[in-house]
């Protein structure tokens, strides 16, 4: 019998967009259709197990091997650098990481600047390569009352829509890096399952274009 493919989906309306992509790539599980608590979900015949687990996690079931290939988003590839392949851009779940700060914001490159976010890496990265002095705080919610209480002078966070933004009167005054989810894979996975994943990988991006 052939051994199952493992495939982490992250949690919530991304991960219901990923299997949409694969169902129609063909790689169905009826059974993740239905109303229930369960997280795994096999379907022998089409050689497949997905699991759900929470976003940030994906990449670190992919690295580790209890996954084969998974979905996740640059972000957090580019924030924490996980040792595995990245194979296609899908295309969905797009938004921007962006930094944002309340309404007439002016910055005074005399001064440090005070900057509030969950990405450390890539805010850190993005200010060295405009040369500009900050100070990092990281924080891991409600990161836009940050400036609104003066901890911090901006925020850099994932920006969707905005609308959490103007309800909190702060604004985009740059944006940092487009965002989408990726397909990702277990270098030993690639190395020791190629052709399954490669027959993934082109049914995906097939669908995904």
């Amino acid at each position: 019998m052939t051994e199952l493919l493992n495939i982490a989906l992250p949690k919530g309306r991304l991960g219901e967009k990923v299997y949409d992509l694969f169902e129609k790539a063909g790689f169905p599980c009826p059974s993740i259709r239905e109303n229930s608590r369960k997280l795994i979900f096999e379907n022998p015949e089409a050689g497949v197990r997905y699991f759900w687990v929470k976003p940030s996690d994906v990449a670190i079931y992919v690295e580790r091997g209890a996954a084969d290939v998974g979905v996740a988003g640059r972000d957090i590839l580019l924030e924490y650098r996980p040792e595995l392949y990245e194979l296609c851009d899908l295309g969905i779940g797009k938004c921007r990481m962006a930094v944002a700060a309340p309404a007439g914001f002016r910055d005074d490159p005399r001064k440090t600047l005070r900057v509030a976010t969950k990405f450390t890496r890539i805010a850190r990265e993005y200010y060295a390569s405009l040369g500009r002095d900050i100070e990092l705080i990281h924080l891991n919610g409600s990161i836009e009352i940050a400036p609104i209480l003066g901890l911090s002078d901006v925020i850099v966070d994932i920006v969707e829509t905005g609308t959490t933004l103007k309800e909190n009167n702060l604004e985009v005054i740059e944006t940092v890096l487009p965002i989408s989810a990726r397909l990702i894979a277990n270098r030993s996975s690639y190395k020791f399952r190629s052709a399954e994943i490669g027959r993934i990988v082109r049914a995906i991006a097939g669908g995904a274009e």
